[in-house]
């Protein structure tokens, strides 16, 4: 492939996507312009030839089916004219279709690749603290998280399944929720299912459903968890705690995209894209036999990684206020710049969530509109080792 440097350009464009699809050039572009990576749209064969002519383009999508063209065509004149120029061709469903040296265990997708390249390529190139929208339902422009929300936001409108990692407490459902509503399924169902929640003994049967008389208890039928996400996005909390035995049926659907009820003979169809969660160690637990390898190489196509707040420490002041105004709408209440310095000076080993609590708890202690640094309880050893524990709870 070529080198980092190769998408620094943003005068020409970087990419150019090649397809009749308006719909689709379009939208690829748009993830790309998002990206900070310059890319054009072309409309068939000879358009794309033109612009190969007028830029330094040095990647192309093209899509098989071309109005003009012959795509076998259009790759030996690009190959004899332009040596340089990588061709990713994009399959059925739009995606790229990605070169066998990229198929590796990582499952690195393309837009991630060049994500890191460009941001290696093009150090001030990254945004600043201004430039960071956060998603959908989050808060915090922390320069740590620009990545976390620009990833998210590539992969939202594709079908691809995503991994989040990340301390416990750091927002992990936030993010999957982002990505269901920015995705084509938005407004379909979003289905959440905590692995960690559904004792194993009842997990099959809420996740694929049962017939009734299929087992004692079982007096009517019931359509599983993931049969009612069809249409819509499943997502698998705490991944990391689906039994073994569980885990191949659930890697069987992610492959075959069917489910079967309990006791029922009949295989059904379903349209879900997955999104799944853990704070879990995925590959240690490989190493150590407690999760399958095809199933994290299933569910890691797309990989996002959220920071702990102590990695965020610029997002504390506005997640305070945050929480404050959900907790306190009514009393206008506030924090003291002394309370503000505890909370940006204290480790938060539970995160997110830890904060959320904290101020929760200080607006009820506070007797006024203003809450002090006492209010906040992070100067007792008893709270500092508390809280996590309600934390994880949560």
């Amino acid at each position: 492939m070529t080198s980092p440097q190769s998408f620094s350009s943003y005068t020409d464009p970087a990419v150019i996507v090649a397809s009749s699809n308006s719909g689709l050039r379009k939208q690829i572009v748009q993830d790309l312009t998002q990206s900070r990576i310059s890319a054009a749209e072309a409309l068939g064969g000879a358009d794309a030839l033109g612009k190969l002519e007028n830029s330094e383009c040095q990647l192309m999508f093209l899509d098989p089916q071309l109005p003009d063209l012959n795509s076998e065509e259009l790759l030996h004149i690009i190959h004899q004219r332009f040596p340089g120029i990588d061709v990713l061709l994009l399959d059925e469903h739009g995606r790229p279709a990605l070169p066998s040296e990229w198929r590796s265990s990582h499952a690195l997708q393309l837009f991630e690749t060049i994500d890191r390249w460009q941001a290696a390529s093009c150090p001030a190139a990254k945004p600043v603290a201004g430039d960071v929208v956060p998603l959908p339902g989050m808060v915090g422009c922390a320069r740590s998280m620009a990545h976390v929300y620009r990833m998210a936001r590539l992969v939202a409108p594709r079908n691809s399944p995503v991994l989040i990692t990340g301390p416990t407490g750091s927002g992990k459902e936030l993010v999957a929720s982002a990505i269901h509503e920015l995705s084509p399924r938005a407004g379909k169902p979003f289905v959440i299912i905590n692995c960690a929640a559904i004792p194993e003994a009842l997990l099959e049967s809420e996740l694929f459903g049962y017939v009734r008389g299929a087992f004692t208890g079982a007096v009517q039928s019931r359509v599983g968890l993931i049969h009612g996400a069809h249409g819509g996005t499943l997502f698998l909390d705490e991944v990391g705690d689906l039994p073994l035995g569980m885990q191949a049926k659930v890697l069987r659907f992610l492959d075959q995209g069917e489910v079967q009820r309990l006791g029922s003979s009949e295989i059904v169809r379903v349209d879900v894209r997955v999104l799944a969660a853990t704070n879990a160690d995925l590959r240690s637990m490989m190493r150590q036999k407690l999760f399958r390898e095809d199933l994290f190489y299933r569910l890691s196509v797309f990989p996002i990684e959220l920071p702990a707040l102590s990695e965020r420490s610029d997002d504390i002041a506005a997640l305070a206020e945050h929480f404050l105004k959900g907790f306190a709408a009514e009393r206008r209440m506030r924090i003291t710049p002394q309370a503000l310095r505890a909370l940006q000076s204290y480790a938060w080993p539970g995160n997110v969530r830890e904060l959320q609590h904290v101020i929760e708890r200080a607006s009820i202690l506070a007797d006024g509109a203003v809450i002090e640094a006492e209010h906040l309880g992070l100067e007792s050893e008893d709270r500092v080792a508390a809280v996590p524990a309600e934390a994880h709870a949560a």
